[in-house]
């Protein structure tokens, strides 16, 4: 008789209904007449991810006290659960902003497919406990990414970006793999919990290979999370790529990245903490050093909110540098106004790129503010939260996080950040004064036509973003108290 595991199917459920979609999908891609597939196909993706959503739900209801399922494979507790429902929400706003993009060479159904299978993968790898699983999940969502940056070979740049994401990304899971052998060759292990054990057990803390594999792991997660200095890739990736698939990645894919990289150091290296806590901090100051002074000189608005995500990033690792339950709530919280804010900026330079037919700069930005009120209202708020401004969630994100450096006893830390968001204001406020300031030469009669065409998805995309990004300021107790019990689930 072969032993099979037992398989709790209903902690798998999110990643289960994201498969099946997907499935359905690339069924409608070839037994679906071509005029029905792109309604059918985004229809069917949008109910995966609401059905993920709530299967997440229910899961982080269910899972106050967290133990491994599947051959402790997965780990079934409430911090996973939370990343599955910052994931699915991303994806069901992703296909919404999605809807009107074109994709000239028919694909329509395979981009859904593509979309949801990713989003499964990314709720795989946020509940992965060892490191080989961290690995296949790791792989399974970035091939769909990698499709999905080049999907529109009629784009401009759309190959190029795809091509350097394959590469670059491919590094850095490379990178990642070689260290988890490593760590493996250390300890004899790949569970997380077991490998913090093998080490306290047999006093590996100083062993050469563990501590090459740790700063592998580091590595290959921090080009992930689009952290300085393995942030290369991000704003070519991010500005050839179609934007709604930019829009995605920028808020579920680092969302996803720096769940994992807390997962994995506190679970894995408890004891190694004084060494990888001041790597992270160091990467977390290159990150708003680089992000912000990159941020500053660039006219491309993808360009500008690219280098915003990589210093996010750095906001982020402040949080996980801390190495404390201030710093887990710290983070699970500032990712949900964050992504909401990153994907609603994005949704509004996609319509943008729509009415235009090319790429949005500060200087064909201008007046959007008057002319489509409602985008501009969005935008300008995305900013203002971005830069972390009361009445935005991105408010208490960073006071969060500077909060948990502080109980840290890292003020630098603190300081560093503050001079990083100082910094921010330039472009940030850039972005609003082309929104609603134009200069007298650019006072001039528009062209006949018309009004832009209403995107109805779009705009329910964008208000959606825009509730979320304020309503993270006066509900601010009750999304803390969900990120602090989903720390919980930490050993920390």
């Amino acid at each position: 008789m072969i032993s099979k595991p037992h398989v709790d199917w209903f902690a798998i459920s999110p990643e289960l209904v994201l498969l099946g979609v997907a499935a359905l999908a690339l069924f409608v891609a070839v037994l679906v007449p071509r005029w029905l597939r792109k309604a059918l196909a985004a229809f069917l993706c949008a109910g995966g991810f609401l059905g993920a959503f709530v299967a997440a739900g229910i899961l982080y209801g269910r899972s106050a006290h967290g133990h491994p399922v599947v051959a402790d494979a997965i780990v079934r507790d409430r911090f996973g659960a939370l990343g599955m429902l910052i994931v699915a929400g991303c994806g069901l706003l992703a296909v919404f902003i999605s809807y009107r993009e074109p994709v000239r060479n028919g694909h329509d159904a395979e981009y859904y497919a593509l979309l949801a299978a990713a989003g499964a993968g990314m709720a795989f790898f946020v509940t992965a406990n060892n490191l080989m699983t961290i690995f296949l999940s790791l792989e399974w969502f970035s091939i769909c990414l990698y499709v999905l940056c080049a999907i529109d070979v009629d784009l401009v740049g759309s190959l190029e970006a795809g091509l350097k994401y394959l590469v670059v990304g491919s590094f850095g899971s490379a990178v990642l793999l070689f260290g988890s052998a490593l760590v493996y060759g250390a300890t004899g292990k790949l569970g997380l919990d077991r490998i913090g054990a093998t080490v306290s057990a047999q006093g590996l803390s100083r062993d050469v290979l563990l501590l090459a594999g740790l700063a592998m792991i580091i590595t290959g997660l921090g080009f992930k999370s689009s952290s300085a200095p393995f942030h290369m890739w991000t704003p070519d990736v991010y500005e050839g790529s179609p934007t709604p698939v930019t829009a995605f990645m920028s808020a579920a894919t680092k969302t996803v990245a720096l769940v994992v990289a807390l997962r994995v150091l506190v679970s894995a290296f408890p004891q190694e903490a004084h060494l990888w806590t001041v790597a992270v901090a160091a990467i977390a100051c290159a990150s708003l050093a680089i992000g912000n002074l990159a941020a500053l000189v660039q006219r491309n608005v993808k360009r500008i909110l690219a280098y915003s995500s990589v210093s996010h990033a750095g906001f982020m690792l402040i949080a996980v540098a801390a190495h404390n339950q201030s710093g887990a709530r710290a983070l699970l919280y500032y990712l949900v106004p964050y992504s909401a804010m990153s994907l609603g900026a994005f949704a509004v330079v996609a319509a943008r790129e729509r009415e235009l037919g090319r790429a949005v700069t500060l200087d064909n930005l201008a007046g959007m503010g008057w002319e489509r009120p409602l985008l501009g209202v969005a935008m300008f708020t995305f900013m203002l939260g971005f830069a972390g401004f009361p009445l935005t969630g991105g408010f208490f994100g960073k006071f969060l996080v500077f909060s948990a450096a502080v109980d840290r006893g890292w003020t630098w830390l603190v300081i560093v950040g503050v001079a990083a968001t100082a910094v921010s204001l330039y472009y940030y406020l850039g972005v609003v004064r082309a929104l609603y300031m134009r200069t007298g030469a650019e006072l001039q009669l528009a062209p006949a036509g018309g009004a832009p065409p209403r995107e109805a998805l779009l705009q329910t995309a964008v208000l959606g973003c825009l509730a979320v990004t304020v309503a993270s300021f006066f509900a601010v107790q009750p999304l803390v108290d969900l990120a602090k019990h989903a720390g919980r689930a930490l050993p920390l």
